[in-house]
Formats: C-alpha cells, structure tokens, sequence
C-alpha cells in the first residue's frame, strides 16, 4: 500500500530533453527564438543542423544507446512539405505539428515509420502550417475537415516547450468547418485549459489496461494522471474521448479491461458525458516492427508470435499481424459492452 501510495504521489516530469539542435533558419522565426532562450535558461548543450532531418553525430556506443540519447534530443526546425498526409479513421488530414517522441512505448508504430530518426521534432513556422489547413478546409466546404495533430508526436508533452497546439486549437476555433483531434499519454495539460477552444478540439487521452501500461509505457504519464487530466480538460469545457490501444490479449484481460472502464466511470466529472468518444484499436505489428523492437526493447514481454496472429493485407501491398477472427471478436465485443453499461450515451467511433 506504501509503495502504490508513493507512485499515486510521485509526478511524471516534464520532458526536457539532453540534447538540443537548431535549423540556423528556425532562430528567424519568434518560436525558435523562445525555444533557444527555454534551452539556454535549461543550460542545455545547443548545437547547430543543416536540416532537421539529418543528425548524424549522437553520442552513443550502440545502437541501443544512440537510440535512447536520440529520444531524449529536441531538433528545431521548419517544416518544409506542407501537403497534409491523410489519416483515417481518425480525421481526414494529418496536421503537422512534431515528429517523434519522448515515450518508450514498446509497440509504438513509430518505430518502424521514423526508422532510424526517433529523435523529436518540432517546428517552428506554424503559421505556414495553419494557411495549408486553412486551404483544406476550403477546399472541403461545407462538408467539416478534422484535422490530426498527433499521428507522429505526442504534442500535450511538448507544450511546454513550443506553444503550438494551444496556437491550433485557437486557430480551429475560428473555423466553422475547422475540427482538430489529438491523443496524449501525458497530463500536463495546463497551458491549453484556458485556450479559446469554440468545442471545436476533441482531447483524447490514450489509455489502457494496467498490464499493458506497466509493462509497455515507459515514460508517459501514470494512468491516474492521464484521468485527473481528462477531469480538468471536461471541466475546461472540451469534448473529450478516449483511445483504448493498442487493446493487448494477454492474461487476465477481460478483469483489466473491465476495471479500466471501471475506473474512468468513478472518476470522470459529469462534464465528461456529454459529448464521450471511444476508439478502440487492436494490436498490430508488422515484420519489421519485430525486428526493431526486439533490439530496441531486447527485456519486452510483448507478444509477437506470427504464428498466433492473422496476416491482414493493407495498403501498397504492405501487411500486418493482428488477433484472429474470433479473438478479435472477443476484444471488440467485451470492451464495447462494458463502455456502453457504464458510459451509454458515449459514441465508439471504431474498432480496428
């Protein structure tokens, strides 16, 4: 009970980063100059890039190490390609706000899609960025355009640092067909409870079973922070969702998932039900996610058995594992009855 009493009180930390690098351009813009004067008030070794898609030079004996110091380093650049990829089925349009992340989250898809520059990356001409969401947004009148703004990054955990997302949501809150989503694992959600949000941002935390965050979430917020969180942003008045993900068959698993549901019931104020989403995702990995997993994270207990998994075509001709039929079947339904008996006026937006 003392130890559980000692992680209740203990707060995850804010990220600040060992390493810190600048796209010399960045420092033109007034967002790289707050980030440089945040680095330096820090004390933290700044150094200079061509491009932020290109550090060659960190510390590191292994690769296991280059990877860790590559986590824990903030590159400030300019986001250059301003063609929004898509990302359903979450929204029509990935906004670009940060690539990379401080997590260590086992099964993240980033490992693969960032490939061998997990280092974190943030941008500087936001401005840029909102006129290209602003051309999305016309080119799709009257339908409504939702944006994404952390298909690559988790940005609530670099709020701190750059500002950006409270600048995306005020910025959608002008925008009658405007929306803007995001999903976070971290509850330092303080600088955005007072954003001029117009309910136009829907802020999704990402949670879990216990099992699956204690053995596969390292570096994120603890799950009762992420609930306490989720309590002040209904109470800031924000629609609010959940994503359950990735939803993880091990031992045990219906009692985990049932008392996950449980508990965000018991603690959510009332302001939390009046507009509740659910997204609900399976566990998914490809061939090459494998394989740089298991280098990355050699001690994980997460279960990558191709042998017990479906193979499920997607596109380009690329695949994954996910469960089979029948305990996909499981998963979905179980989760979805136990949401609808304690949330019945919440939306599942999907089960993938």
């Amino acid at each position: 009970m003392a130890t559980e009493q000692m992680t209740r009180t203990r707060s995850t930390a804010l990220f600040v980063p060992e390493l810190v690098y600048f796209e010399p351009d960045a420092l033109l813009y007034p967002k790289g100059k707050r980030i440089l004067e945040w680095a330096q008030s820090k004390g933290l070794p700044i150094h200079m890039t061509t491009s932020h898609n290109r550090i060659t030079n960190l510390p590191g004996e292994t690769e296991l190490e280059k990877y860790r110091i590559a986590k824990r380093t903030l590159v400030v650049g300019i986001r250059k390609t301003l063609k929004f990829d898509t990302s359903k089925p979450s929204a029509e349009y990935a906004m670009p706000i940060a690539t990379g992340c401080m997590g260590h989250c086992h099964y993240c898809y980033l490992q693969t899609t960032l490939g061998s520059k997990p280092y974190v990356r943030v941008y500087v001409n936001t401005d840029d960025i909102l006129k290209a969401a602003k051309q999305y947004i016309e080119e799709r009148a009257p339908e409504i355009t939702r944006f994404e703004a952390a298909c690559t990054s988790d940005p609530v955990g670099l709020e701190h640092i750059t500002g950006s997302l409270k600048e995306y949501i005020e910025f959608m809150a002008k925008e009658p067909l405007g929306r803007l989503r995001f999903v976070t694992k971290y509850h330092h959600v303080e600088p955005l409870l007072d954003a001029k949000h117009n309910k136009h941002t829907r802020f999704r935390f990402s949670v879990n079973a216990d099992y699956v965050i204690k053995n596969f979430e390292p570096a994120t917020s603890a799950f009762h922070e992420r609930i306490e969180a989720a309590g002040k942003v209904a109470r800031a008045g924000y629609p609010l969702g959940f994503i359950i993900a990735p939803i993880i068959w091990h031992d045990g698993w219906e009692k985990g998932y049932e008392e996950l549901i449980v508990k965000l019931h018991d603690a959510l104020p009332p302001e939390a039900l009046d507009d509740l989403t659910f997204e609900l995702i399976q566990h998914r990995f490809t061939k090459t996610a494998k394989n740089v997993i298991e280098r990355r994270y050699p001690k994980s207990k997460l279960e990558m058995d191709e042998a017990k998994r479906k193979y499920k075509w997607g596109r380009y001709g690329r695949g994954k594992y996910v469960y089979p039929d029948e305990q996909a079947t499981a998963l979905r339904e179980f989760i979805t009855e136990q949401i609808f008996d304690k949330f019945p006026n919440a939306k599942i937006e999907y089960f993938t």
